[in-house]
């Protein structure tokens, strides 16, 4: 059988032609890889370059593969955090002519980590909790969105910074399935897994010595059980108002957007004696603030740095002289927020020098960037403007920061 690529994107195949197909994935030369953390995996995966592409390529049977790479592709098309499927190989032989396995290329997420990188230096209680919050909130919106995971675990799942808390992606999907809608008990089995598994992780974790003595494996897998529904509650209960206390569900509709999901359809019943209204909303998808930031500045970005970054541009056009909330004359919210872009926020992630940013991407960097200067207005009992909190941060953080991560980089 020959060699056979299918691809999402035409330009894919091409470069994925120059790699090394015909050997083993475990033996591929040391340079067509990349050193990047691994997480655990059944099958054998490696990173590798493609063009200007990180890749990351897992070897397992053309049937699973093909499976894997559908269901990733559904997840995009549904907005969920997923790695991004870019193909599947078949047809491979090595040179003698002997079969070798498929393999998915999916692309690297950048900024990413596995979780036991993420343990090598011993995380803090509040860091593991921030853990299973994005965990709880990943598995919340692959629900809503009638994925039934089949293998939650923190294996499965890489892990990126989002403005002092996590987000949280899918890895592996091969036990996933897609419904139009899950019911309880498919629901309450992909919890009940994830219990498990994340206790039995954080059990090893702890048999080797790299979780903190305060932290108990087993409630720890719990948690994300507590966490789970009390979200879930608040995504999808019915609530019941006073008749003409419509305020009332705009308010419930601003918390579920505070909570970073919107609101698609809402149902709303009067009751018989039309003392009382019944509200149930249909909450379908999360990035609230994702969104509004992409559509007023073109920045794409994780929901927590969204935010921030949100928070930010409001206080800097309530400084715009040209600006005035509710004035139809007033400068256009869309226009004022480029102009923020063009003169704020890149400028300010440029004085940052790109060789001690490392992995982090500019959203973060420019929270990380807010949160010291408000640090350092805190100390200094006045308002030490953004400028000066970037020059500090060059002079006294991110060198202490690089010196950190050096030392624990394999």
């Amino acid at each position: 059988m020959a060699l056979q690529i299918s691809a999402t994107n035409p330009e894919h195949p091409a470069l994925l032609l120059e790699l090394p197909w015909d050997t083993p994935l475990e033996e591929w030369p040391e340079d067509r890889l990349v050193p990047l953390p691994r997480g655990i995996s059944r099958h054998v995966v490696r990173y590798a370059r493609a063009g200007e592409e990180v890749i990351a390529v897992k070897e397992l049977a053309e049937r699973p593969a093909l499976r894997e790479y559908e269901l990733l592709r559904d997840l995009d098309r549904l907005s969920i955090p997923a790695v991004d499927a870019l193909a599947v190989v078949t047809g491979r032989t090595d040179r003698a002519g002997a079969p070798l396995e498929p393999v998915l290329v999916t692309r690297h997420l950048g900024g990413s980590m596995p979780y036991r990188s993420m343990f090598e230096t011993t995380l803090r209680p509040a860091t593991m909790h921030r853990l299973m919050d994005a965990l709880a909130v990943l598995l919340v919106r692959l629900h809503l969105a009638g994925f039934a995971w089949g293998d939650c675990s923190l294996s499965n799942t890489l892990f990126r910074r989002d403005a002092g808390a996590y987000a949280a992606y899918l890895v592996d999907a091969e036990t996933g399935e897609l419904h139009p809608r899950l019911s309880p008990g498919q629901r309450e089995y992909d919890l009940d897994l994830a219990r498990v598994n994340i206790s039995g992780e954080l059990l090893d974790l702890e048999a080797s010595g790299a979780l903190h003595p305060s932290v108990d494996p087993v409630e720890f897998g719990t948690e994300i059980c507590a966490r789970y529904r009390s979200l879930w509650q608040e995504l999808t209960r019915t609530s019941v108002y006073p008749a003409g206390k419509y305020h009332y569900i705009e308010r419930r509709i601003r918390r579920l957007n505070d909570l970073g999901f919107d609101v698609a359809e809402m149902q709303i019943e009067h009751s018989s004696n039309g003392d009382t209204v019944t509200f149930v909303p249909k909450v379908v998808d999360a990035g609230h603030h994702q969104r509004q930031l992409l559509r007023l500045t073109g920045l794409d970005t994780e929901e927590n740095q969204a935010r921030r970054l949100l928070n930010d541009l409001e206080s800097w056009m309530a400084t715009q002289e040209d600006y005035t909330p509710g004035d139809p004359l007033s400068a256009r919210p869309e226009v004022l927020a480029h102009r923020w872009v063009r003169e704020v926020f890149r400028p300010t992630v440029r004085a940052v020098p790109a060789e001690l940013r490392g992995g982090m991407d500019p959203a973060e960097l420019y929270h990380q960037l807010l949160e010291h200067r408000w640090y350092l207005s805190e100390r200094a009992q006045h308002d030490i403007g953004l400028d000066t909190a970037v020059a500090d941060y060059i002079k006294n953080v991110l060198p202490k920061a690089r010196t950190a991560l050096d030392a624990t980089t394999p």
